[in-house]
């Protein structure tokens, strides 16, 4: 018999929380080893199999279905493993779309999060709810290994520039602004280290240039591209306006490309981990943020 993380905490004298049995679950799914349309054995068979009480399946069940992975529950019959949500008609601000697509990444028992980016804020704030989910019990993954990349402080930026006057100015604030955001993410997901016992690893390097467009790639299954739009606006702070070339990251549309969905989604996330692991690997340099 081949001894599995399962096995020996079915067996063992530990008892699988809620949580732990609807992560199992979620990882079958994940996996394909449950299929859209099956149904679950019965409650009573799955305590039996994870050797704990009804109540405890009864919550994992319920924790799936305010997922969307379970349909049909009920206590009459056995719930079946819901159809995927259909993608959406239309692409969505990043703000919006991030968060959702974050939620369930974090489902899985090893999270992996690439990104590309010119500043870390959209990921920063999509990563709350997540996070939430851990902090409350509903997901916990056993480790979070997130690699970032970001315009290096030494390069003359495409964007944020000036209208006119001085480019140091407008690079100051986006400096600073780059590194703040960076140290929050980096604090927060750390933090899951003492309070909830999770591998945690964040990785920053240095782009040698300014990146068009954002890419975020979770854990290797999906590809998120948006485009970096740039228009002219004006920001005051402490008294003064700065006139300026910039980008609004959290309003541009993301797309995204599933492996699951096809040869073609499949190729585009291929590509794009193949893209972003040469970039750490070759022309990045080690990033500190100040």
């Amino acid at each position: 018999m081949v001894v599995t993380q399962e096995n020996v905490a079915v067996n063992g004298s530990r008892r699988l929380t809620p949580q732990e049995i609807a992560a199992t679950l979620r990882e079958r799914i994940r996996t394909g080893e449950l299929k859209a349309g099956d149904r679950l054995k019965t409650q009573a068979e799955l305590a039996e199999e994870f050797g704990v009480e009804r109540g405890a399946v009864r919550q994992a069940l319920r924790a799936l279905q305010e997922d969307g992975l379970l349909s049909n529950v009920s206590k009459g019959s056995p719930p079946r493993i819901a159809e995927p949500a259909p993608a959406q008609a239309r692409p969505q601000p990043t703000m919006v779309a991030l968060a959702s697509r974050l939620t369930e990444a974090f489902s899985a028992p090893h999270v992996r999060i690439d990104a590309a980016c010119l500043t870390a804020e959209t990921l920063m704030l999509a990563l709350s709810e997540p996070l939430r989910r851990i902090h409350v019990g509903s997901v916990r993954p056993e480790s979070i290994d997130v690699r970032i990349l970001l315009p290096s402080r030494k390069i003359n930026l495409a964007f944020p520039v000036p209208v006119e006057g001085r480019a140091e100015d407008v690079h100051d604030r986006w400096l600073a602004q780059r590194n703040a955001q960076g140290h929050v993410l980096r604090h927060n997901l750390q933090s899951l280290r003492s309070t909830h016992g999770i591998d945690v690893r964040v990785g920053f390097r240095a782009l040698p240039f300014t990146p068009p467009a954002k890419l975020y790639v979770l854990n290797g299954t999906e590809a998120l591209f948006a485009y970096y739009m740039v228009s002219r606006r004006e920001e005051t702070t402490d008294g003064e306006t700065l006139d300026m070339y910039d980008v609004l990251g959290t309003e541009s549309l993301l797309f995204s490309f599933d492996r699951r969905s096809g040869p073609r989604d499949e190729a585009f996330v291929e590509q794009s981990r193949t893209w972003f692991d040469a970039l750490w690997e070759t022309i990045t340099t080690d990033l500190t943020l100040s």
